[in-house]
């Protein structure tokens, strides 16, 4: 991102008490997407694999129940991770009603305690794994929102969903 756009964006995190249910994960995304204001979303948690990678029960199917697609504004999403933290990257000049109305989306919504902490949670600037994933001069020609977030192995359809 240019300097103008980082002073510009500020990240809030939410972080529950527990994992969130794929149900409960769903409203409060579909509220956050409501609200004016939002430039991105992350979700983070352990990963929920489809099969056992090592040990005795090698190629095994792992049947979690929180392995599950749900629909976030229109769009389907496969729960491939156990929910803990939700990080929402906001437009600082709608900061304020910004956080109102996420506290009320969020004591509507979370089944447990959580806190909600406010500063720079993703990255702004590019990092060498970008580099590797992009090759040189890669900013004009990405969504500035991918920066930092990619793993130079992995596909972006895997690890990223783009909702509109």
């Amino acid at each position: 991102m240019d300097e103008s756009k980082q002073i510009n964006v500020i990240d809030i995190k939410i972080v529950p008490n527990r994992f969130l249910k794929p149900d409960t994960c769903e409203k409060i995304l579909n509220g956050i997407y409501e609200l004016e204001g939002n430039m991105r979303v992350l979700i983070h948690g352990p990963s929920l694999p489809k099969k056992v990678f090592y040990g005795p029960g090698k190629g095994h199917e792992v049947n979690h129940t929180d392995r599950k697609t749900i629909q976030v504004k229109g769009n389907d999403v496969d729960l491939r991770i156990m929910v803990g933290d939700i990080i929402i990257t906001v437009d600082i000049s709608k900061f304020n009603d910004f956080m109102d109305e996420l506290q009320d989306i969020l004591d509507e919504n979370m089944p447990c305690e959580f806190t909600v902490l406010v500063g720079r949670f993703t990255r702004t600037k590019s990092t060498i794994s970008d580099y590797l994933k992009y090759g040189e001069s890669f900013e004009n020609h990405i969504d500035k929102r991918y920066i930092g977030l990619v793993d130079s192995s992995a596909r972006s359809s895997e690890t990223v969903k783009v909702i509109k």
